[in-house]
């Protein structure tokens, strides 16, 4: 309705310029001319804001900065016609007295004229011609400028009052993205009879909370296992496994420790040279598809499958299977297409391709006529590009493999399978999981810690808290169970995760199940009580629905104010997200989020009792609402995060 009535306005005082035949008419009316394009600039800025809006599902939740931003972005354009890409600079303000949200765009736009125009202009007095242009809109109360330049914006109470009845009615919803995109996610990817460890931990938590993320926002995204599951080292896991049950092919095979199974084969590899032999004949056979050495290659590959199963159980992840055997028909292609672009060169029997700006070449063929981890990897890139039709590709994989991606990306770039700017092609790069001493995690004899082992310290150690707080003598056996879990895997996967993937990070199980600061042991637990205290007043949750549907949310106590801002921030949160891949900041608002409640709910009554009697004497709903609103937001991110709260704890 705003929206409009501005252009109602507008368009009346384009044609009350026209009438008055001023528009192009001498040189002398220039100033009227600029007004005209000024306004007009409004007016189209304003149809194709309220054609977005029109188009946007109306359940979708309003990213407030980005509105700040698009109406910012209008004004200064307003203002500054005359400038290309002019800095958008628009945060929430850190401080109250501040404002809301600042625009901090006029410092910069002070040196863009001083540069281009030789204009020496006061940021001050930019941000006074800013302000002039502000279109109407429906979210600013109003707008101050503070110290050289900044522009304090104070948002309307209605609206934000209004954005979260809205959340309580339909939910939390994404924010509006546009088009539907097709993600492909490269996450997890453990080798074939290789036990998982906690260096598969990252990979695996963090490339399933960006599936669950961009599949909240609307996204089609297909969740990818590239598996270790074909090459040369199957030829001595099959020669080994004939030795050990030849009659594998008509009885499954009681492999119980696929791990000391490798070891063996790998010890007697190094060792035997008779059996070296043997090993690199039924490779040869194994890639020329003859049955019963498949038949052997599944079985080994099923074995480590069911122990895979059992983790990815545990931590709640769903993944599609893709192996490096997928692609290996397509390889022959690969080689075939650089060789005929004139890309390939011959070092020492290699076919090797060097891409400019990367000094290590990718070996797409070995001398003896194999492919490589570079040619499998070049073929997953272009199916994924090709056959899939992703938009957006993003590998999970630690930063050691950095090198090697950035050079099989430019090399897909080089031979035209995509266009960086049409489609986005990432590496979501992590560091090492360290241990209490600041080295790489291992266990006391020096070997790589097996995830199953900490996942089961992990349930042990929560457990053991849980009774130390005496909940055993208060839950149910059931919730106990779910409460000993919800902790366990929860605090695993929070304490990876907030941290910021790109550093390495200290497993520590005394830290991650600590209830004070941010933990996920800290979050659950305040989840759970602001869950209750709806249940202790007796409001069920149809009664919470009514209320949602008929209650204006009064938001006059500062603390009210606030806690229901930093509520409507979680859109611009996770398109931040969205866009950076740093899983961290998520972690960082919920607990921004808790610790704004818990200022909340100790300044203001939701429920009044009597002192004398203890019963409830008033029930005020519209502070239950915001209850009800931030646990709302908490539970959405503890799914994006892959966390399951519990209802008692």
């Amino acid at each position: 309705a705003f929206q409009e009535n501005e252009i109602r306005l507008l368009t009346a005082e384009i044609e009350c310029l026209k009438n008055s035949g001023c528009l192009g008419v001498s040189p002398s009316l220039e100033g009227l001319r600029d007004e005209n394009a000024k306004l007009k600039y409004r007016l189209n800025f304003l149809r194709k804001s309220l054609q977005e809006e029109r188009s946007k599902p109306g359940r979708n939740m309003i990213n407030i900065n980005s509105c700040l931003q698009e109406i910012f972005g209008a004004a200064i354009q307003a203002a500054y016609p005359e400038l290309e890409n002019p800095p958008l600079v628009v945060t929430p303000s850190q401080q109250p007295k501040f404002g809301d949200y600042q625009c901090n765009s006029a410092m910069g736009i002070t040196q863009i004229l001083l540069k281009t125009k030789e204009q020496k202009v006061s940021p001050r007095e930019i941000a006074e011609k800013i302000t002039k242009h502000i279109p109407a809109n429906e979210c600013i109360e109003k707008v101050e400028i503070a110290g050289p330049g900044f522009i304090n914006v104070h948002l309307r109470r209605d609206f934000v009052s209004k954005q979260l009845s809205s959340l309580l009615v339909n939910g939390v919803q994404p924010p509006a993205i546009g088009k539907r995109k097709k993600v492909v996610v490269d996450f997890s990817s453990p080798n074939i009879a290789k036990e998982m460890h906690v260096g598969h931990l990252r990979s695996t938590i963090i490339g399933e909370s960006m599936c669950r993320l961009f599949e909240f926002a609307g996204y089609d995204v297909l969740r990818l296992n590239h598996l270790g599951d074909w090459g040369t080292q199957f030829g001595m896991l099959i020669a080994h496994l004939q030795d050990k049950f030849p009659d594998y092919l008509t009885v499954s095979p009681p492999i119980g420790d696929l791990q000391a199974f490798y070891k063996e084969s790998k010890r007697r590899f190094d060792t035997e040279e008779e059996f070296k032999k043997r090993a690199y004949q039924c490779v040869v056979l194994l890639q020329s598809k003859t049955p019963d050495f498949i038949k052997a290659w599944e079985l080994i590959c099923d074995v480590s499958r069911k122990e895979f199963q059992k983790i990815y159980n545990c931590l709640d992840i769903t993944l599609t299977e893709r192996g490096e055997s997928f692609y290996h028909e397509m390889m022959k292609d690969i080689v075939k297409e650089f060789e005929d672009k004139g890309f390939v060169q011959v070092d020492d029997g290699r076919k090797i391709v060097f891409v400019p700006g990367f000094p290590v070449p990718l070996t797409i063929m070995k001398s003896d006529g194999g492919y490589t981890y570079d040619t499998s990897d070049l073929a997953a890139l272009k199916h994924r590009l090709c056959e899939e039709k992703a938009d957006i590709i993003i590998y999970v994989v630690d930063s050691g493999q950095s090198g090697h991606l950035q050079t099989v990306f430019a090399a897909g770039q080089m031979i035209g399978w995509y266009d960086p700017k049409v489609t986005r092609v990432a590496h979501a790069a992590f560091g090492v999981v360290l241990g209490e001493d600041k080295k790489k995690f291992k266990t006391r004899s020096g070997d790589t810690v097996r995830l199953i082992d900490l996942l089961e310290e992990g349930l042990k150690r929560a457990m053991d808290k849980l009774k130390d707080k005496e909940r055993d003598k208060v839950l149910t056996t059931e919730e106990l169970k779910a409460a000993q879990t919800s902790v366990a895997f929860g605090c695993i996967k929070y304490a990876d995760l907030s941290h910021n993937r790109l550093n390495d990070y200290v497993f520590s199980f005394d830290k991650m199940l600590d209830d004070r600061g941010n933990t996920a042991a800290y979050l659950l637990y305040a989840f759970t009580r602001i869950r209750a205290i709806a249940r202790l007043a007796n409001i069920d949750e149809q009664m919470l629905r009514k209320a949602a549907r008929e209650e204006v949310l009064i938001l006059d106590h500062e603390k009210e104010w606030k806690l229901g801002k930093c509520i409507l921030r979680f859109p611009e949160i996770l398109q931040k997200i969205l866009e950076d891949l740093l899983l961290h900041t998520l972690c960082d608002y919920l607990y921004e989020l808790a610790t704004t409640f818990t200022e909340f709910y100790d300044n203001c009554y939701c429920v009044e009792k009597d002192r004398q009697s203890g019963q409830i004497v008033k029930v005020n709903m519209w502070r239950l609402l915001l209850c009800e609103a931030t646990a709302t937001v908490m539970a959405k991110g503890f799914d994006i995060l892959g966390i399951k709260p519990v209802q008692r704890m």
